[in-house]
């Protein structure tokens, strides 16, 4: 007898002995029994036993229907539909619409683990269709991810990496949007696990170590409150609350503190039986221990998007330990931790609430199929999706108190392509608390936004530029978009080459050779490069970097190694110095700015030694450098950027209309892009009516001047700004 042998899967069968299998009807059991009892049962299954009976356990964990689990072994093993009888899906239509679902998402699923695939919006929609129709594809969803991740130790590496990052993309925030976080923290901890093994493990130890103390600590913190509850009349059950190694770790993340400084590892959570209790219970710890201001949060009087209520509230405790308690009735945690899947029976309880509670939870999916309907394409779609779950999110008011839910950085023009379409083509203004705000301005929460329109309008394109700033959502992005995919190709490539050529002559590559960039971005054309820069598929800046790339990539093997005894003459950099540039085949060499061409970081630059000087830096077609390089090309080399984090000068030039306040908006401008102004120097033109501007300007990079130029050329009665 072979001992090493693995042990024979048991029958099927036993699966519909589980607890979940309990709310089966009585007709169905039957058919399913029958099914798994057949000899093809396991053939083109899905998952294995094991799995499928974890995704019941799930399942009974959230209180599934019959429905719900029937459709959750119909889809694991697609044969055994056979057993139900022909036609069987016009006797089961609701169990046919839940199967739907789950295929939907397996294609989905599918298009997300390829490289590059971004293009399954038909299977998106299905999906997010059969979720507005019924709910309960959802939790069957989460609760298949949930025992494969379970289960993930026994698949190939690459296998259990890419299951667990679709987890942490997809099903964790779809678990949080919906409030399912019975299923969220496991899912979330799992995924943590396989994808980042060893800070989740020194995460565990780190609470394994003091896991003891703590568990001492809490109980004796348990039995203090439940007497002073005792003591105030208030009835309340109080428990430990369960520590979750991956909130712990993106609290470390967010607030840059060691394990130690959490305020949450010692945390117990206070039920009670009604509102009024809640606020009751919150005065009982207050007056037990001291709070910590800045730390309470009231989620009852101001609720999470995904209708999560709770009081939060952080005070010193005992030994003059920080302590989080959290304070809620039971019917808030039994919301908290089922989320959506509280409402099962939605469609049966007939009762507004109930109605208006599944509305709101599901609003924002019928938001992603009306961007379909809208005209938006498949990358609209996918990416919306994205954006929704997100979970940082801004909530701003109306101007009469309505409360609109938008992505963290949205702009007032996201605000109003929120509002109607028609009003975000006719926005040319906003306020914000009753104060004029550019179009670009990040809003916060509980920000009031009131839109200012013409009667008539169209948007811009300069929109639909990222680097701009105006739009944060995929959405409002996709209906400006659309807007312009309706005028005819000549339009849209004459304003592309406008665009493009305004950033090319800003950064003084006006008439570059564009072959490079159309190979790079796979386009056939010079005018399907302009389309794409029109519709905002491609920003300009990515083609003048793209240009710049190309340069550097060509100079660079054409400068010959320095000889040994030129080394002998450069000096040190200072000790401790940030490195700059890396130098090919040297070190510690002092290193500085040509100022005759100033190149910045992103730019392609090549070196120059000098005599008792270190390496001078300059651009490639630098007229000084250029010079030097004919005459001594011996002492030429080749520099990259190094490490990110010094300035740079530069100068500019701004011609604009000479008018009261002119300098004041153009020094606002490079102060709210970051930029540190070292001289100015102002001339007017012959013909009276024009200023010439010239800056000095240290910045970090070349994106940031690149955005710098974009708006100072925005600016009105601004001509050009450009680099000299």
């Amino acid at each position: 007898m072979n001992a090493s042998a693995e042990p024979p899967e048991p029958p099927l069968s036993d699966l519909l002995a589980l607890p979940a299998a309990a709310a089966l009807s009585a007709p169905l059991r039957a058919g399913l029994l029958a099914a798994a009892h057949a000899p093809q049962a396991r053939d083109a299954a899905l998952d294995a036993p094991a799995v499928v009976a974890a995704t019941l356990d799930a399942l009974a964990l959230l209180g599934a229907d019959g429905d719900t689990v029937a459709a959750a072994l119909l889809h694991a093993y697609p044969g055994w539909a056979a057993a139900l009888g022909p036609g069987w899906e016009r006797e089961h239509p609701v169990l046919a619409a839940l199967l739907d679902g789950q295929r939907a998402a397996e294609q989905v699923w599918a298009l997300h683990a390829e490289p590059g695939r971004r293009s399954g919006s038909e299977g998106l929609r299905r999906l997010l269709l059969a979720i507005v129709r019924d709910l309960r594809v959802v939790p069957i969803l989460l609760a298949r991810q949930l025992a494969r991740l379970r289960h993930a130790d026994r698949l190939p590496p690459q296998t259990r990496r890419e299951l667990a990052a679709l987890t942490r993309d997809i099903h964790a925030p779809l678990a949080n949007r919906l409030g399912i976080w019975q299923l969220k923290w496991e899912l979330e901890d799992l995924a943590f696990r396989h994808l980042e093994p060893q800070t989740y493990q020194k995460i565990a130890r780190l609470l394994d170590e003091k896991r003891v103390d703590r568990e001492r600590y809490i109980e004796n913190v348990k039995r203090v409150l439940r007497e002073a509850m005792d003591a105030q009349g208030v009835t309340a059950e109080v428990a430990g609350r369960p520590k979750h190694i991956y909130s712990i770790w993106k609290k470390m993340q967010r607030k840059d503190v060691p394990i130690g400084e959490l305020y949450d590892l010692r945390a117990v959570r206070v039920m009670v039986d009604d509102l009024a209790s809640c606020y009751a219970a919150l005065g009982v710890v207050h007056a037990q221990w001291t709070p910590i201001p800045s730390e309470f949060d009231d989620y009852i009087a101001r609720p999470k998007r995904n209708d999560y209520r709770s009081l939060h509230t952080a005070v010193v405790g005992p030994e003059g330990k920080t302590l989080e308690v959290q304070i809620r009735t039971h019917e808030m945690h039994r919301q908290a931790e089922l989320g959506v899947a509280a409402h099962w029976k939605y469609k049966e309880v007939g009762s507004h609430s109930a109605d208006a509670a599944f509305d709101r939870k599901i609003a924002w999916m019928r938001r992603l199929l009306d961007t379909k309907a809208e005209g938006g394409g498949d990358e609209a779609l996918a990416g919306e999706l994205d954006t929704e779950l997100i979970e940082d999110r801004v909530y701003v008011l109306t101007p009469k108190g309505e409360v609109i839910d938008l992505p963290a950085g949205a702009t007032p023009l996201d605000f109003a392509y929120h509002v109607h379409t028609e009003v975000g083509h006719r926005c040319r203004g906003a306020k914000v608390d009753g104060r004029i705000v550019p179009l670009d301005h990040k809003l916060r929460s509980g920000d009031r936004v009131e839109i200012l329109t013409a009667k008539t309008g169209e948007p811009r394109r300069d929109w639909l530029v990222a680097a701009n700033g105006f739009l944060a959502s995929n959405r409002s992005r996709e209906k400006v978009r659309t807007w312009f995919h309706k005028l005819d190709r000549s339009r849209n490539e004459a304003a592309g080459r406008e665009l493009l050529d305004k950033e090319l002559r800003r950064l003084g590559l006006l008439g570059a050779e564009l072959a490079p960039v159309l190979e790079r971005f796979s386009l056939a054309s010079d005018g399907d490069l302009y389309v794409q820069v029109a519709l905002g598929y491609l920003g300009p800046h990515q083609v003048g970097r793209a240009l710049l790339e190309q340069e550097r990539a060509a100079a660079a093997p054409a400068a010959p190694p320095a000889s040994a005894s030129l080394m002998a003459v450069s000096a040190r950099k200072p000790a401790g110095k940030a490195t700059d540039f890396t130098i090919e085949g040297v070190g510690n060499l002092l290193v500085q700015l040509a100022r005759c061409c100033q190149p910045l970081p992103g730019e392609p630059i090549v070196g120059y030694l000098t005599r008792g000087r270190g390496v001078s830096v300059h651009r490639p077609g630098c007229a000084a450098f250029e010079r030097l390089a004919a005459t001594q090309p011996q002492r030429v080399l080749p520099v990259e950027w190094g490490r990110k984090g010094s300035s740079y000068e530069v100068d500019i030039e701004v011609l604009a209309l000479d008018r009261k306040w002119l300098l004041k908006e153009v020094t606002n401008v490079i102060a709210q892009g970051n930029a540190h102004v070292l001289s100015i120097r102002s001339d007017v033109e012959r013909n009276g009516s024009q200023v010439r501007l010239r800056f000095r300007l240290r910045v970090g990079d070349y994106g940031q001047l690149s955005n710098l130029l974009g708006k100072l050329s925005s600016l009105p009665g601004v001509e050009y700004a450009q680099r000299k």
